[in-house]
C-alpha cells in the first residue's frame, strides 16, 4: 500500500483500558465538510466503501430524523472501527466537523479508533499550525462569545495530533487512484485476524498497562524495544498476545512469532523464522533465503522504513534476536519489538526495558483456578477448602492453575481429594515439563547450585546462608546466584533474601528423585527423614550422595545424628548437614 506520509509520522500508540474486545458497530466512520466534498469525493469514497462491503457512517444517510444531530455522530464515533477524515479548505470554518474531530482524537487514545486523514487540496502543516483557511477559521471562532476558548483549545490541539498522522494528499494526484488505495488499506487492516487467546484472562489489565507505558516511554518517533520475562508459565506469552491485538493496527505490518526457542534448533531454524517474520511483514508468501546472513540484511534492507510491531515469543539465544531483529535501525520510525524470555541477561542486552511477570494475587488465582474447575469465578458450595488448597499448592502460577484446574471439572469432592493428596508425591507433569526448560538452560555447575537451593531450603532463604554453601562446597569460583535470578529460577526478596516458587523447588526435587527412584541411597541429595534413616539402616549410602541431607528441624537432626552415631563408624561421617 502506497501511503502518502505527512512531513511528521506520529500515529500515536493507544493506552490500555479495558482487557475485553470492543464490538464495532460500523467499520468506518467517514468526517469531512459537506459543502465541500460531499458530491465529490466523498461520495465517490463512500459508494466505494460500500461496494467493497465496508459498513460506513455517513451522517446524511445513517441520521434518523428528529435525532439529536450532535449525539448521534459522538456516539457513531464510538461504535466505529476506522475514521477517515477528509481534511478540505472549509473543515475548520464547520463546528461540526472540530466537535467530530475532537471526538475522534479523543477516542483514538482511548484506544477505540484508527484514523486515516485524507488531506484534500491542503497542506497537512496548515492543518498541524492552523494556517492558511484554518487560521482564518479559528480567528472567526475566536469571535463567535458562544464558543469557549478551552472549546477552541481542544480543537486545535485534534488538529495538531490528526495531521501528524500519515495520509493521502490530494493536490494533483487521481482521485480514483487515491480512493482505491484508501479501500485496500481499510480491507488489509478490516482483514488482519487477532491472535485467538483461549480462556477468560483474570489480573491482565495492570501487566498490560504497565507495557503499554514502556511502550510509550520512548518518543513516537524512535524505534522502542521491550522484554517480558519471568518464570515459566507465568504468563508472558498471553501478555504479549494481549498487547499484540491492543496495538496492532497503530502499525502498518505486524508480525507474531511464536515458540523461537522450539523452530530456531536445527540448521535451517533460523532461516524458517526469518522467512516467517519477512512473509508476514511484506505479506509475500514465497520468500527466499539461502542463509542465516542473507536473511538478516533482507530485514533490514526491507524493514528499515516501515513502522512494525513484531512479536517474539519464547527466545533463550542470542543468535535467535541477532538473526530476527538485530539493531533498532532494522525498522522504520514508530517501530516496537516485543520480546518474552526467561533469561534477563539476554533481554538486558538487547532490549530498552524490561517487563518483569509477576504471580498472580490470591483474588486472581482463585478465579482462574475456579473458572477452569467450574467455567465460573467462584468455588462451587463444598469445594471452597479444597479450592484453597489446590490455589496455595500453584502459589499464583497460571499454568498450574489452568491445567490442575481444567483436570478436576466435573470431578466429585472424593476425585479432588485424591488429586490433591497425590501432588506432593507426583507432581504435575505437564507443569513441571515447562518448568524444567529453565534447568536445562543451565550449565553444569548452576543445576547444581539450583538442586542445592531447590532441596535444601524453604520458602526465604537469606543470602547469608546460599554464600556459605557456595564457600563450602566444590563450587567453582565464578559461580553466581544471580545466574538463577536471570534465569527466572530464583526471585531477588530484597537484599538480603531470595526466594524460590514451590513448584520449582517441586521440580528439582523431582529431577534428583529420578536419578533413583526406588534406592534413595542412590541419589545426589536427600531431604526426607524417613529416607536418610532408611538410607543408613539398610547400609546403601554410596557416593551417590554427592551433595548433601537436608533435615528440617532440630528434632530430625537429633534423631538423624543419634541413629547415625549408632551405626556408622567416624569416617563415614562425611555428610553436608544443612539444617533450615
Amino acid at each position: 500500500m502506497a501511503f502518502m506520509t505527512t512531513s511528521t509520522d506520529k500515529t500515536a500508540l493507544p493506552s490500555s483500558s479495558s482487557s475485553s474486545p470492543t464490538r464495532w458497530k460500523y467499520d468506518v466512520f467517514l468526517s469531512f465538510h459537506g459543502e465541500d466534498t460531499r458530491k465529490s469525493f466523498t461520495a465517490h469514497l463512500y459508494t466505494a466503501l460500500e461496494q467493497k462491503g465496508i459498513f460506513t457512517f455517513r451522517d446524511d444517510e445513517k441520521l434518523e430524523r428528529g435525532q439529536y444531530i450532535s449525539l448521534e455522530l459522538l456516539k457513531a464515533i464510538k461504535e466505529s472501527k476506522y475514521a477517515i477524515i477528509v481534511f478540505s479548505i472549509n473543515y475548520a470554518f464547520s463546528n461540526w466537523c472540530l466537535i467530530e474531530l475532537a471526538k475522534i482524537a479523543e477516542c483514538m487514545k482511548e484506544n477505540r479508533l484508527i484514523v486515516f486523514p485524507v488531506f484534500y487540496h491542503v497542506d497537512p502543516s496548515h492543518i498541524r499550525n492552523q494556517k492558511g483557511t484554518f487560521a482564518e477559521a479559528f480567528v472567526k471562532h475566536g469571535e463567535d462569545p458562544n464558543i469557549h476558548i478551552k472549546k477552541i483549545q481542544t480543537w486545535r490541539a485534534a488538529l495538531e495530533e490528526v495531521g501528524n498522522i500519515a495520509g493521502w494528499h490530494l493536490h494533483d494526484r487521481d482521485e480514483s487512484t487515491a480512493i482505491k488505495e484508501i479501500i485496500e488499506t481499510i480491507l488489509s487492516q478490516l482483514n488482519r485476524t487477532c491472535l485467538s487467546i483461549s480462556g477468560k484472562l483474570f489480573g491482565i489489565d495492570s501487566p498490560v498497562d504497565q507495557m503499554i507505558k514502556n511502550l510509550h516511554r520512548k518518543n513516537s518517533d524512535g524505534v522502542c524495544f521491550v522484554g517480558i520475562c519471568g518464570m515459566g508459565g507465568i504468563g508472558k506469552t498471553t501478555l504479549a498476545e494481549v498487547v499484540f491485538n491492543r496495538i496492532r493496527n497503530q502499525f502498518q505490518a505486524t508480525s507474531f512469532i511464536d515458540c523461537v526457542r522450539e523452530k530456531s534448533i536445527g540448521y535451517h531454524g533460523l532461516i524458517s523464522l526469518q522467512k516467517q517474520l519477512l512473509s508476514q511483514i511484506l505479506e509475500e508468501e514465497k520468500i527466499n533465503i539461502q542463509d542465516v546472513r542473507e536473511g538478516m540484511n533482507m530485514i533490514k534492507n526491507r524493514l528499515f522504513s516501515r513502522k512494525v510491531l513484531i512479536i517474539l515469543d519464547d527466545v533463550d539465544k542470542e543468535q535467535q534476536l541477532e538473526a530476527l531483529t538485530g539493531n533498532h535501525d532494522w525498522f522504520g520510525p514508530g517501530s516496537r519489538i516485543i520480546i518474552t524470555s526467561r533469561d534477563r541477561h539476554l533481554l538486558k542486552r538487547h532490549v530498552d526495558y524490561i517487563y518483569m511477570a509477576t504471580v498472580l494475587g490470591h483474588a486472581n488465582a482463585m478465579q482462574l483456578f475456579c473458572w477452569k474447575a467450574f467455567k465460573n469465578p467462584y468455588p462451587k458450595e463444598n469445594y471452597v477448602d479444597l479450592c484453597k488448597d489446590f490455589v496455595e499448592y500453584a502459589n499464583g502460577l497460571p499454568l498450574a492453575l489452568k491445567v490442575l484446574g481444567s483436570s478436576l471439572y466435573d470431578r466429585g469432592t472424593n476425585e479432588w481429594e485424591s488429586a490433591r493428596d497425590k501432588l506432593k508425591e507426583n507432581p504435575n507433569r505437564e507443569v513441571l515439563d515447562i518448568l524444567e526448560i529453565g534447568f536445562h538452560s543451565l550449565g553444569v555447575a548452576e543445576r547444581k547450585l539450583f538442586l542445592d537451593i531447590a532441596c535444601f531450603f524453604k520458602r526465604e532463604i537469606k543470602k547469608d546462608l546460599i554464600i556459605d554453601l557456595l564457600e563450602s562446597s566444590d563450587y567453582p569460583p565464578h559461580i553466581d546466584v544471580a545466574i538463577l535470578v536471570d534465569k527466572s529460577l530464583l526471585t531477588v526478596c530484597d537484599g538480603n533474601s531470595f526466594s524460590m516458587h514451590d513448584l520449582l523447588q517441586e521440580m528439582g526435587k523431582e529431577i534428583v528423585q529420578r536419578e533413583s527412584p526406588e534406592v534413595p541411597g542412590r541419589r545426589s541429595r536427600l531431604w526426607l527423614l524417613e529416607d536418610a534413616l532408611e538410607t543408613l539402616s539398610n547400609n546403601t549410602v554410596s557416593a551417590w550422595i554427592s551433595q548433601g541431607i537436608n533435615l528440617e528441624n532440630s528434632y530430625h537432626l537429633y534423631q538423624f545424628l543419634k541413629h547415625l552415631q549408632d551405626i556408622f563408624p567416624p569416617y563415614m561421617l562425611y555428610f553436608v548437614l544443612l539444617v533450615l
